[in-house]
């Protein structure tokens, strides 16, 4: 009776939120690579979890639709830029962020694809021009060759279509950005045809509140499809502006009201 009770303790541990997060990033030959060629760094940035933190699942339940939450602590350095990888996609850089000073300190959010077991590290450019990492190790695979979740032509009929919502929440207010895009990676295959699917994302993001900047992003294959971006911010009352590009040459433009 007691070994049984003290499975389930174990048990219960091992599934819990504080024990699922316990997931460091690991030693990555990928990423002794990465740092100077593709990155442009010569040694590593410090690892400061009140500067910046990264939170993802240990074991992603979707390797298409893995979420990323990028957090600093209420005093730390602003921070005016961030570089997002996953070291073994096929494309390790998923995105370049700009942040504007309303989304100081950051608690951003977005889900992207992760194509194998790998590292999701996140190198912040703080104000002063120093810099700082944090990521985790996400066991996933095959995310950036998942099926496309719709039908084609449904996918064209609504591709740019964009929903904004806000609320307060401990104190702060949220900001949520939906886009609708199937962010095809150039790995997939219709289901249909069988034929691969040429690459079409959005490659360019810009959000304001009237002139003044929340975040942009240049993006490559692994945001997920249909991206969602959620987001703390000082509002300043003015309405939301989203300019979004993809690679094909589409381009949208819409504005919110700013309570959403």
């Amino acid at each position: 009776m007691n070994a049984m009770k003290a499975y389930v303790l174990a048990a219960l541990l091992l599934a819990s939120p504080a024990m699922a997060q316990d997931n460091p990033l690991l030693p990555s030959e990928t990423w002794n690579d990465l740092r100077d060629s593709v990155v442009g760094l010569t040694q590593d940035p410090p690892l400061d979890a009140m500067a910046l933190d990264l939170d993802a699942p240990v074991r992603a339940n979707d390797a298409a639709i893995v979420p990323i939450r990028l957090t600093q602590a209420e005093d730390a350095p602003p921070l005016s830029a961030l570089t997002l990888v996953i070291d073994e996609n096929p494309a390790p850089v998923a995105a370049e962020y700009e942040f504007g000073p309303a989304l100081m300190p950051l608690d951003f959010e977005v889900r992207v694809r992760v194509d194998a077991y790998s590292d999701v590290r996140a190198i912040g450019v703080q104000a002063d021009g120093g810099t700082v990492m944090a990521g985790r190790f996400v066991k996933a695979s095959g995310g950036c060759s998942a099926p496309a979740g719709k039908d084609m032509a449904a996918v064209e009929a609504r591709k740019g279509e964009m929903r904004w919502k806000t609320a307060l929440q401990d104190g702060r207010q949220i900001g949520t950005l939906m886009i609708r895009h199937p962010m095809f990676s150039g790995l997939q295959r219709d289901q249909v045809t069988l034929l691969n699917i040429p690459a079409n994302f959005i490659d360019r993001l810009d959000v304001r509140q009237g002139d003044e900047l929340l975040f942009s992003m240049q993006a490559g294959i692994s945001v997920s499809e249909d991206p969602v971006f959620r987001f703390a911010y000082v509002p300043n009352g003015q309405p939301i502006r989203v300019h979004a590009e993809d690679v094909d040459g589409n381009v949208w433009d819409q504005s919110f009201d700013a309570a959403g």
